[in-house]
């Protein structure tokens, strides 16, 4: 197995060695000034010795100053004050007479040798090797960082490389993983392996709730039939007393008010491609006035009436037993917070229905608790199918609801059925 550098060893090596090219950048400067000043304390030392040979050889001998070198030696012939006060050793970057000077104060047996040698002309030339110098490094550390930040940035780019794929997750698709190049860190190959263990267990738990959900449902389809069944065999015999008939009513709304809750349960567990395929065309102007008729019983001890207006033809590709119960749980919400009224249903050509009830209606911070509700899945008092399951199939459908409400002023609800 190829052993892979870590992220955190790729971003030190190339710190590193940029660090060490600017550490060499500067050690060229300072040996630079170290090895002047070794360099003149030699060829300075170089001249006294030569003097003092010349004077052993011959006690007469004279020094005789040059254009750019002297030579002073008390007490004999003491150097000019501004060099009088020198300590031993090699001093540059000095004036004398408007001119720059290096100066070497040598001591030989008890006397003080001063040496001045005249640099003007060689500090010209050196200004301007140090000025070429000074841009072959700026060049060279630019040219460093450059390869320094491109390749920082190609270490990174599988970091980034790895947050687009992640980004790119579709929570509708089963058998998503991420994959990493060859020549990524260590690390992203941990993160890219722990993820997509993450998203396999992840298919895995989907894949149980969705067994679950269809075999239950299915499991509970039979009973609720059979149940369903007997109470409308049972309405159409003769002579059943009232009290017995109006129970066996609410068994048979009942029921089939299970019925629709499973089937939305069948269709949440279902791919929303794949319910693409078996839709309904549903002619919604004809079947609003049916969902209003089956909710009529809610009324009964209410001063509540139900106005259709302005039914616009519209149809909407969805199965039906879903349309039946997303409406009904609307108007049935509608019914049950209002006490005396009118509740107006409107459906409009883009497929929109909006019912409108004279209730207390909500303030701001219940209308927000109920988004809040339906985001996250809470539960839900009453009956009907819930805002939350209806959320849940909103998202999944591709429709859209929306809630307006004011304490006094009652509540609008819209529910668009189209995407």
């Amino acid at each position: 197995m190829t052993r892979r550098r870590s992220l955190h060893a790729q971003v030190m090596l190339w710190l590193g060695g940029y660090a060490v090219l600017l550490a060499g950048v500067i050690m060229l400067f300072l040996a630079d000034e170290f090895l002047e000043d070794r360099v003149w304390e030699s060829v300075l030392k170089q001249e006294i010795a030569q003097y003092l040979e010349h004077k052993a050889a011959d006690p007469g001998y004279r020094w005789q100053d040059t254009d750019v070198l002297r030579l002073y030696v008390a007490p004999e012939r003491p150097p000019p004050p501004a060099l009088a006060a020198l300590p031993p050793g090699v001093h540059d970057d000095l004036w004398l007479d408007g001119r720059e000077i290096v100066v070497l104060v040598h001591r030989v047996k008890g006397a003080d040798y001063v040496v001045v040698r005249d640099i003007t002309e060689l500090e010209v030339i050196e200004d301007a090797l140090i000025l070429a110098l000074l841009g072959s490094a700026l060049v060279l550390v630019v040219v460093g960082g450059v390869l320094v930040a491109r390749a920082l940035r190609r270490s990174l780019r599988p970091l980034s490389e790895l947050a687009d794929d992640i980004v790119a997750l579709s929570p509708d698709h089963a058998g998503q993983r991420i994959a990493v190049g060859e020549r990524a860190s260590s690390e992203m190959h941990v993160i890219a392996n722990a993820l997509n263990d993450y998203l396999r267990r992840q298919d895995a738990f989907v894949e149980r709730e969705r067994v679950f959900i269809d075999t239950a449902s299915h499991e509970l389809r039979t009973p609720i039939a059979v149940i369903a069944g007997a109470s409308e065999l049972a309405l159409e015999q003769r002579g059943l007393p009232p009290p017995a008939r109006h129970q066996v009513q609410r068994i048979h709304r009942t029921a089939r008010d299970v019925e629709r809750l499973i089937m939305l349960l069948l269709t949440l567990a279902r791919d929303p491609a794949r319910l693409s395929r078996n839709h309904d065309v549903v002619p919604l102007h004809e079947l609003l006035p049916d969902i209003v008729d089956d909710h009529r019983h809610l009324m009964r001890g209410k001063a509540l009436e139900i106005a259709m207006d302005d039914l616009a033809p519209s149809t909407v590709t969805a199965p039906l037993h879903i349309v039946q119960a997303a409406i009904g749980n609307l108007l049935r919400n509608a019914i049950e917070n209002s006490d005396q009224g009118r509740i107006v249903v409107r459906l409009d050509a883009d497929a929109t229905v909006t019912i409108e009830d004279p209730g207390h209606g909500m303030t701001p911070e219940e209308t927000s608790r109920i988004y809040a509700q339906m985001a996250r899945g809470g539960g839900r008092e009453g009956g009907g199918i819930g805002l939350d399951l209806l959320a849940r199939l909103c998202e999944h459908l591709g429709w859209a609801l929306s809630i307006q409400s004011a304490p006094g002023r009652g509540t609008i609800s819209r529910l668009r059925l189209s995407r």
